[in-house]
């Protein structure tokens, strides 16, 4: 962490032990402050949440985490080594942790979140007591600043942007998810989780969706129209036409210039 952020979080941490006196307005304080905020009590137990940071974990309900969270315990917190540094902060002294990379696999099973786009955060985690008049430890505050979060969602749009792009190129995985920045095994998955088909079905869609546009061109054969998308027209391509349209390329094309579309036709028929 940098000095200017230290400072920035000093103050803030300086902020918070003014208003102690005042309870009401402590509590206040962090139920409206921008940042995720977690309470505890000497002992390690969560005794308050805010709602920036219900709201950063689609957590619905605080009392899911507060009197039954305890920061010791957390598997997560234990595995990172940060236990002994953690425990200065409920000794009396503020402590900092630079971009740690937040264990979400274990909050998402902890409280069943369901539907959380981010893929991974790094946060700045400032650790401060709030004493009292005797200038013992009362609670001690977590202050979650985000340095860098990666959704899902950024990503595979990345890559969506990529395929639509390079549409006329050979389908590649490999340079599809560099694309998004992760891995070809990761993003695949990824990919048909956001969009309920693989990558490569995104692309041969999209293809296919472009062959559609150039047949309307009646001044290109299907053979050319098939051409311009850089597919040849053989039995393979036209097959691979029929299956993603339900016709086969010169069908769609009197359709469309009849405009009977293949859906529209169904309907008809079925009438």
């Amino acid at each position: 962490m940098d000095n200017n952020t230290r400072n920035k979080q000093n103050s803030i941490t300086e902020s918070f032990q003014s208003v102690f006196g005042v309870k009401e307005l402590l509590a206040k304080v962090i139920e409206c402050f921008p940042y995720p905020i977690e309470i505890y009590a000497p002992d390690g137990t969560s005794v308050m949440v805010n709602k920036a940071l219900l709201d950063e974990y689609n957590v619905a309900d605080p009392n899911m985490i507060v009197g039954k969270y305890n920061v010791f315990k957390d598997p997560d917190i234990i595995a990172s080594g940060y236990i002994d540094v953690l425990k200065r902060a409920f000794g009396g002294e503020t402590v900092f942790f630079g971009d740690v990379r937040v264990p979400l696999e274990g909050i998402v099973e902890r409280y069943g979140i369901k539907d959380l786009d981010v893929e991974a955060v790094y946060q700045d985690i400032t650790v401060f007591p709030i004493l009292n008049d005797q200038k013992q430890v009362v609670y001690v505050a977590a202050l979650l600043v985000n340095r860098r979060v990666y959704r899902g969602k950024d990503r595979i749009e990345k890559a969506k942007e990529y395929l639509e792009t390079h549409w006329k190129k050979e389908f590649d995985l490999y340079k599809t998810a560099k694309a998004a920045g992760l891995s070809k095994g990761y993003f695949a998955k990824l990919f048909k989780k956001h969009t309920g088909v693989t990558p490569y079905e995104y692309y041969i869609n999209y293809k296919i969706n472009k062959v559609k546009e150039k047949l309307m061109d009646t001044n290109l054969t299907v053979a050319q129209a098939f051409a311009e998308c850089n597919m040849d027209y053989n039995g393979h391509s036209a097959k691979l036409f029929r299956d993603k349209v339900g016709v086969s390329p010169s069908v769609y094309r009197k359709m469309v210039l009849s405009k009977e579309l293949p859906g529209e036709r169904t309907k008809m028929e079925n009438r």
